[in-house]
Order: C-alpha cells, then structure tokens, then sequence
C-alpha cells in the first residue's frame, strides 16, 4: 500500500533547499543522494510514495534518466508522481507518467554488416576482466550488459569463454546506455564493434549458445 510521503533525489549540497521546497507536498520526506540511487529506488519501491521529488540536472542524467524509465515502467508505482524542481528557483515539472514506448531494435546504429544472434540466459562475456552479460553476437559486434562505464569510441578487451574454447580480442565501444533493471544493480547497456575477432571462433560460440 502507498504511505503518505515523498521522496527527494538531488545532489547532497542541494538536498536542504529541494526538502524545504518539498516539504508541503505530501507528507514525510525522504531524501537521497543522487549518486545513491539505487537506495532510493529500493525505498520508492517498498514504500511506493506518492510524490518524487527529482533535482532538475540529476532529472536529464543519465542516471536521472534511467531512474524516470524504472519507475515509469513499474505499474505499482503508476500512482507516483514525478516532479521536477530546481533547487534556487519556482521551477517545477512533471514528468507524463504515460507507458514507455516500444524498446528499440537492438542495433542501435543503423544496418548491420552481420545478423546478430540473440544469446541464451546467463551466456555471458569478459569485457575489460570483467563478467558481463551477453545479449547478442555477431562476427561483427555484439550487446553487453557490463557492471562497469563503458564510453562511445573506447577501445576495450573482450573475451569468450566456455567449456568448449576461450578467445579474446579487441573491440571499440559504439554506444552505451546507463540502466537500472528490476533487480536494482546498476548496469550499462552497450553496443561494441569487434577489432580483430576470429569469425569462425564466433559463429561456433554462437551455434553453442544461441536461444
């Protein structure tokens, strides 16, 4: 059930001036950095309050952004207003609670230069030594799930591995997407373009773990 309260997000430094600005909306107030995030979602999602009180810069991040997008897409919180404030102004905007849109196509960078394979639950890939998830592959490129920032036109080290054969190989990252999925861990969706790939390893593993 819904509480009579409201939740701030903001920088630590502006969370005073956005409580008292909040503080006659509805109830308690609950505030929360906004580089603790996924706290807060944790808090909005137990207590689904019925304002949320978002910073007008941390609101256009992209952690701001991805935050907007859970909340949006959680129909227990469709009761959940989303105000926009600014700190040292009457600024204040809300956010259309209206269902997301369709999810892109995968390949967010026009046509492919190979069919992208959709990959099994839990199949993953070594990106820069770390384990990501791995959504999709090509001999060209795939989609990852990686617990670590990605940049646009940073050249990383990837890896396959299974019971089968290990490869690694270079790639440059072609975009990435800040999310916070249902399970609450932070993570960055991102499109990667391989370098120096071995096909035939490729389209093996694919063959092994395709869905």
């Amino acid at each position: 059930m819904s509480e009579t309260c409201t939740v701030v997000i903001g920088a630590a430094d502006l969370l005073p001036a956005l409580e008292r600005r909040a503080g006659g909306v509805n109830g308690e107030v609950l505030s929360f950095s906004d580089s603790d995030a996924v706290r807060a979602l944790d808090t909005i999602t137990k207590r689904r309050p019925h304002v949320i009180v978002l910073e007008r810069l941390f609101s256009v991040s992209p952690r701001g952004t991805a935050l907007i997008n859970r909340i949006k897409a959680d129909k227990s919180l469709r009761q959940a207003e989303i105000r926009v404030f600014a700190h040292d102004s009457d600024y204040t905007r809300i956010v259309p609670h209206a269902p997301l849109p369709a999810p892109l196509a995968l390949d967010q960078r026009g046509t492919r230069r190979a069919p992208r394979v959709r990959m099994a639950q839990k199949v993953s890939m070594v990106v820069e030594g770390k384990t990501s998830a791995l959504i999709d592959l090509s001999t060209c490129g795939a989609q990852v799930l990686s617990p670590i920032a990605l940049k646009p036109n940073q050249r990383i080290s990837v890896g396959l591995v299974d019971d089968v054969s290990q490869a690694s190989f270079s790639a440059l990252v072609a975009w990435t997407k800040f999310e916070i999925p249902p399970t609450g861990a932070e993570v960055f969706r991102s499109g990667i373009d391989f370098v120096d790939a071995d096909a035939a390893v490729v389209d093996a593993f694919c063959l092994r773990h395709k869905v």
